[in-house]
């Protein structure tokens, strides 16, 4: 979907997205048949059509045509089907909450509807703010150590003046502003390994050994990371972190041993949140025998299941499906409204455009025209890949609740959010994927570092 010859006027421009502007087309197409679906089932009612009904599709139809409009005058080249991917994504997401009477107000209308029209033209934003490289800046020295004090700020304050609720930590109106560490720890991350990738390379002589005093800073911080999240209940979110800064350390420095120490580690720390930590506990329990306590710990997992093997191949029909009957079915558990009002057909394509903007997003990251685009682009999809494979192996049971949202799909505002930036960053870097000499140079100097330190 990209070239390697960049267009030059906007006449050229707009050829060169022509693919994009034929499969946003088809997405639309996809999302409108849905909400014809949906005001024709029972949920809606036929004859009952209001303007108010019309207006979560207009503005999602007005988002991709200034989306696109943006991208053809910008003379961006960044990925196309990543833009298609996540436009289809955003565009269910909507069409599911509205299924799910998210934007439900007789009165006035929801200011929930502009989420994810808005989160659309927010990630174009940011994607052309930094396109052609102005990502980078992100990178300077005097940004490095300001996002680890932003992460850390945001924890502190969540935690002085959030309430708790259903094991979490929110703010007002339900807000959750530590979803934001998903970026602004991978940017640290990234430009810490980009800065350090000679002395976190060198293992030593003769018995490898990992280079402590490189890693001390990164080590300082992640304990403190992770006693706050602990102290938190966030789990799921240190697991996710844990597992990107594994595979960043990996990838920067080519050096297999992180992702040995971070598998012993990851064992360890199990054992111990085991036990400091009780609803760990009562999550692997549900998990393993959720029969257990049927009515209890169990409930969601067992009435999702439910729900998903009522749908069977094609599903029960798009509104005509009981998701009332599953706890916090808009959020954690949204994958299994889909499968009981869609079936495994509708699960299926979900997953399908998932795994598209997985690989254009790991695609990006190995054309990515620096060390350090590189591993931002790395870190920011394997957020988004660790994020839907816990949400999606919860509610499938292959892996124990985590409490995650479905990017881009499941209700909450601080994740939608979190995700559209993610995405306006990856597509910045994606924009222009030949390989320059500034990543090649990084390469060698890492190569040369090692066989300097030989004994």
């Amino acid at each position: 979907m990209t070239r390697n010859a960049p267009p030059i006027g906007v006449a050229q421009a707009w050829e060169f997205r022509a693919a994009e502007r034929s499969l946003l087309g088809w997405c639309l197409l996809c999302i409108a048949v849905g909400f014809l679906m949906l005001w024709g089932s029972s949920a809606a009612g036929p004859g009952r059509i209001e303007w108010r009904d019309l207006l979560p599709l207009g503005l999602y139809t007005l988002s991709l045509l200034i989306m696109h409009g943006l991208f053809v005058v910008s003379n961006f080249r960044g990925d196309q089907l990543l833009v298609i991917a996540v436009a289809f994504l955003s565009g269910f997401g909507m069409l599911m909450q509205y299924r799910m009477g998210y934007y439900d107000n007789q009165k006035t209308i929801s200011i929930n509807i502009l989420l994810f029209p808005f989160g659309l033209l927010f990630m174009t934003g940011l994607a052309l703010s930094l396109m052609r490289g102005r990502y980078r800046t992100l990178a300077q020295s005097h940004w490095i150590w300001v996002w680890p004090v932003v992460s850390l700020g945001l924890l502190i304050l969540l935690l002085a003046f959030g309430q708790r609720f259903r094991g979490g930590v929110y703010t007002v109106g339900f807000f959750t502003p530590t979803e934001l560490l998903k970026v602004s720890i991978v940017l640290f991350v990234a430009g810490f390994v980009d800065r350090n990738a000679n002395p976190l390379s060198d293992w030593g002589r003769g018995m490898p050994w990992p280079p402590w005093r490189a890693l001390l800073p990164l080590a300082g911080f992640w304990l403190v990371l992770a006693v706050l999240l602990v102290i938190q209940r966030d789990l799921g979110l240190f697991i996710i972190l844990s597992f990107t800064l594994l595979t960043m350390l990996f990838v920067g420095t080519r050096r297999y041993g992180y992702l040995l120490i971070g598998g012993f580690g990851g064992i360890g720390l199990a054992g111990v949140l085991h036990w400091i930590a009780p609803h760990g506990e009562h999550r692997i329990t549900a998990w393993l025998d959720p029969f257990q306590d049927p009515t209890g710990g169990s409930w969601q997992i067992l009435q999702g299941l439910s729900g998903m093997y009522a749908g069977g191949l094609w599903g029960e029909g798009f509104g005509r499906g009981n998701p009332e009957y599953t706890p916090i079915a808009q959020s954690d558990f949204i994958y299994s409204v889909i499968g009981e009002e869609l079936g495994f057909a509708g699960c299926f394509i979900v997953v399908l455009f998932f795994l598209i903007l997985f690989d254009r997003g790991f695609s990006a990251s190995a054309r990515a025209r620096c060390h350090y685009g590189q591993l931002v682009s790395l870190g920011l999809i394997t957020i988004l890949a660790a994020q839907s494979f816990l949400n999606l192996g919860g509610v499938t049971k292959l892996v124990p609740l985590t409490g995650i949202p479905l990017p881009f799909v499941s209700h909450g505002g601080s994740s939608l959010l979190t995700g559209f930036v993610a995405l306006g960053v990856l597509l910045a870097i994606s924009d222009g994927t030949a390989p320059s000499s500034e990543r090649k140079a990084t390469a060698r100097s890492v190569r040369g570092y090692r066989r300097s330190n030989r004994p």
